[in-house]
């Protein structure tokens, strides 16, 4: 397994169009947008440097974002691990007692797969890993 990269930092927001504009006045760009069915929630992904920033906006009032929002109001809801075994990395994680939200990869943005692993494994950090699919 190779070491992880840093692919992404998610940020909950009410509204994407409210949620970009600082980003977009200090010249970043939304490079891709997507609704991920599966989440309930519309993405747009904007690029810093190797890394995006990912602002999530959610569909229904029932959706995870929603309720972080709900909870704890629009700001950093995780940060995403790129790596290339996902189900190397779970197994491994899950072996040495950390607790996991995914056991499996999920269908994640950009078709990749991704699984999350629960804030108590991450200092209190919600971590999301993800694979991409050539």
């Amino acid at each position: 397994m190779n070491k992880p990269k840093l692919d992404h930092i998610g940020i909950a927001v009410k509204s994407l169009d409210a949620g970009t504009a600082i980003y977009r006045a200090l010249g970043l760009e939304i490079e891709h947008s997507e609704t991920v069915e599966t989440q309930k929630v519309r993405t747009a992904f904007l690029s810093v440097g190797d890394s995006n920033l990912e602002l999530l906006e959610p569909t229904s009032p029932d959706s995870p974002i929603a309720k972080f929002i709900e909870k704890r109001g629009e700001g950093i809801h995780h940060i995403c691990l790129r790596v290339d075994d996902i189900e190397a990395h779970l197994a491994r994680l899950k072996s040495e007692g950390y607790r996991l939200i995914n056991e499996a990869p999920v269908p994640g943005a950009h078709g990749c797969r991704v699984a999350f692993l629960h804030p108590a494994a991450g200092n209190g950090v919600l971590i999301e890993l993800s694979e991409k699919h050539d």
